[in-house]
């Protein structure tokens, strides 16, 4: 069986991954960012029963002989430890670096070191910037419109560098827009449900309603990922978008609220929460023919019934969690 080495685990995508990984007997080693509290972080919303099975250390991929220790006899590395707050990587960018390009760089040295057979780093859409083309395939130019994005960029080279330089086995994931249960409030959707489901003024806030993204279903993107173990060798040296081939509007998204939900609020503009003129990725939709051809894979959630569905599905997990997904609701988490 193989032992999984899953980065950034106690995050949205990595819980739900590792969780899934386990649950499909893959043999899973977690690390979850080190902190005094002893907090693994979403990890704790995984079932009790799967949990349980899981390797979990404590640790963070900004030390390189730390990782280095830690990935001796893994068989499969995936990195998802990231900085991800676009809008706090214009505060304080020199913390994108540390993580996303020196964290990235420890981890291929360290799989370069212990000869890892297959290392899997997770890249953004952001790193494409708004569309020129749609729908937007593995050669769009790339266009970093935020430090974040740049960091990003020079992590996903860092990648393809060692597959030319060392041949090492390296594949890109790059997942757009993912979303579902778990989701801090930092991203748009849980923005608006959390808002919505502690909405005691009846006034929402939000920035800029006119971008389109392309969202991904978080059991979709999870899928990705296995089938990107799965079929390692259709994709040595590759970078694969993972997307559900559908744009739409926040505009859009907060109709589907109101028409099809059967909510009521009002949506006031927040000048704080619309980025500076330049800055904002206005349009995102993903070609995912290289997946499909590659990977075996195509999302579940699809279309615009499917994005409905899996919408439907993260409401009721919001609503499910009481009070505590709703603190701070009204708070903007860059």
């Amino acid at each position: 069986m193989k032992k999984i080495f899953i980065t950034g685990a106690c995050g949205f995508i990595g819980s739900h991954l590792v969780e899934e990984l386990t649950r499909k007997n893959f043999n899973t080693k977690a690390l979850v960012f080190y902190n005094s509290q002893n907090s693994i972080g979403l990890m704790k919303k995984i079932d009790k029963r799967i949990l349980k099975d899981i390797e979990i250390i404590s640790g963070d991929i900004r030390d390189g002989d730390f990782i280095k220790n830690v990935t001796k006899n893994v068989d499969v590395i995936i990195n998802l430890a990231a900085l991800i707050g676009i809008p706090y990587s214009y505060h304080a960018p020199k913390s994108y670096i540390d993580t996303n390009v020196y964290g990235t760089y420890n981890i291929l040295n360290a799989a370069k070191i212990n000869n890892v057979s297959h290392t899997i780093i997770t890249s953004t859409s952001e790193v494409y910037g708004t569309a020129r083309k749609v729908p937007i395939d593995e050669s769009h130019p790339l266009n970093a419109q935020s430090p974040y994005a740049a960091s990003k960029i020079a992590g996903d080279q860092l990648g393809l560098s060692f597959v030319r330089s060392y041949g090492l086995p390296i594949s890109i994931i790059r997942p757009f827009n993912t979303f579902g249960p778990r989701q801090s409030n930092r991203a748009i959707i849980p923005t608006i449900i959390t808002q919505i489901l502690n909405n005691k003024s009846g006034t929402i806030k939000l920035g800029n309603l006119s971008p389109t993204r392309d969202f991904t279903y978080v059991e979709d993107t999870v899928n990705s990922f296995i089938n990107a173990i799965k079929y390692k060798k259709n994709i040595h040296g590759e970078i694969v978008n993972i997307g559900n081939n559908f744009e739409i509007s926040i505009g859009n998204i907060l109709k589907i609220f109101k028409k099809d939900f059967n909510l009521d609020f009002k949506v006031k503009i927040d000048r704080q929460r619309i980025r500076k003129k330049g800055t904002e990725v206005e349009r995102l939709k993903a070609s995912s023919s290289k997946a499909k051809k590659y990977l075996k894979w195509k999302p579940k959630y699809s279309g615009k019934e499917g994005f409905k569905k899996a919408l439907k599905k993260t409401l009721e997990w919001f609503k499910n969690q009481g009070k505590d997904s709703i603190i701070n609701s009204e708070n903007y988490n860059i």
